[in-house]
């Protein structure tokens, strides 16, 4: 019996976008132009990139590919960096963002059991994932870039939503324990 299928990650992938969008109307849109160090994403280019990402891993499984090997990763990557490129508004950033996670969200929605449970030769030819945990690597990238946004956050002196919403917690049980 299979505990966490499409359905799961799906749903998964739902409630980071939803915190990453929490995230995004949080940072004012004065900041969006702010790069934490030279070289790197504006938190406009970061949101982006977060929003787009995605369509890599959709990619992959609607090509229901068995390797990755030879996988023409470059052209993918190229149309994402030219959409980080593109001026956006706050509220055009976080319609992106929604638009494209429900998109995503659906794609992973309509995946079998078994087309998840198929391996994916990755693209060093040695090593391969099931489908599963590779459709999983675009909720733990969002995750990874949703660090970054939560640093710029503090940066700017806001508290992320998620540790506001731990210390609440933290402050009821010490309330109910007095």
């Amino acid at each position: 019996m299979a505990t966490y299928g499409a359905a799961e990650l799906a749903a998964s992938f739902r409630t980071v976008r939803k915190n990453t969008i929490q995230i995004a109307e949080e940072i004012p849109e004065d900041q969006y132009g702010f790069a934490a160090a030279a070289g790197v994403r504006t938190v406009a280019q970061l949101l982006v990139h977060m929003a787009v990402a995605p369509r890599i891993w959709q990619k992959i499984g609607e090509s229901a590919v068995t390797t990755l090997v030879g996988f023409d990763f470059m052209t993918l990557f190229q149309a994402n960096m030219a959409e980080e490129l593109i001026p956006r508004t706050k509220a055009e950033i976080l319609a992106l963002l929604a638009a494209e996670g429900e998109t995503f969200a659906s794609h992973l929605d309509g995946l079998t059991g078994e087309f998840l449970a198929g391996y994916v030769t990755q693209p060093d030819g040695l090593t391969s994932k099931s489908r599963l945990e590779t459709m999983m690597g675009a909720k733990e990238h969002e995750m990874h870039h949703r660090g970054q946004l939560m640093l710029i956050e503090r940066m700017h002196g806001i508290t992320p939503h998620l540790t506001r919403a731990m210390q609440e917690r933290f402050a009821q049980m010490a309330a109910a324990k007095a």
